[in-house]
């Protein structure tokens, strides 16, 4: 599955969101950096084909069918849109979520879900209290249970605090299971995963050689009209 975002835009003069060029295919994490409070929820749901841009072009495959990406891609965490409350228990979410999933959601099936994700200590937390990536992975994971999704595109994980590094890397494993992944967030974030992901190249033995990247030579650099499409798939940053 691959997405194509040519210039899409939104709003009047493209206020609620400028000209934005975003690509991510099955297999690989893409990051577009978007910034002001409403844009990255703007272009998560054209993204995942919720919303038509007013201007520019959105593909699946080769062919345009928001039908298809509602179904094959999920959004995740948007604010104002599908975030969760900040006092509903991970519990209950995670029995809500396995409920729209077709799947058993009584007390025992949700326990036995989040021991199977790793959270099980989080069970009577509310969603807001819990650690930034916890929380993303628990999402996203809840939303790939859903039949024929077979990519996510997660929106503002910065806003919740924490190292964007630990998201990203979330998102990387995510892409090495055959899932598309777009993860839509600020700038300073992306300097950080850019930051990160240079040391990672001059100390390669402090990476997993398994999980091949490509980096930005200078994260100081304005990469605005920058596309970066490696191989197999780790960084794809787009600013907006």
């Amino acid at each position: 599955m691959k997405i194509v975002l040519d210039s899409v835009a939104k709003g009047p003069r493209d206020t609620a969101l400028p000209a934005t060029s975003v690509v991510f295919e099955t297999g690989q994490a893409a990051l577009s950096r978007a910034e002001t409070e409403q844009r990255p929820t703007v272009l998560g749901l054209i993204a995942s084909g919720r919303m038509r841009p007013d201007s520019g072009t959105v593909t699946i495959d080769g062919r345009t069918d928001f039908g298809a990406m509602r179904r094959r891609i999920a959004l995740v965490d948007a604010p104002d849109v599908c975030e969760p409350a900040p006092d509903v228990t991970v519990a209950g979410i995670v029995a809500e979520e396995l409920m729209f999933a077709g799947l058993a959601s009584h007390p025992l099936a949700v326990r036995r879900r989040l021991a199977g994700l790793g959270a099980a200590e989080y069970a009577r937390f509310a969603i807001g209290t819990v650690p930034p990536t916890v929380r993303i992975r628990l999402l996203t994971e809840l939303a790939l249970l859903r039949t024929g999704v077979e990519g996510v595109v997660i929106v503002s994980p910065d806003r919740h605090g924490g190292d964007p590094v630990e998201w990203w890397r979330f998102a990387r494993e995510l892409a090495g299971r055959g899932i598309a992944v777009l993860v839509v967030a600020g700038d300073a974030s992306a300097a950080a995963i850019a930051a990160s992901a240079l040391v990672s190249r001059q100390f390669p033995a402090e990476e997993d050689a398994s999980a091949p990247q490509t980096f930005d030579e200078d994260p100081g650099r304005d990469d605005t009209d920058d596309l970066f499409r490696p191989e197999s798939g780790d960084l794809i940053v787009e600013n907006s």
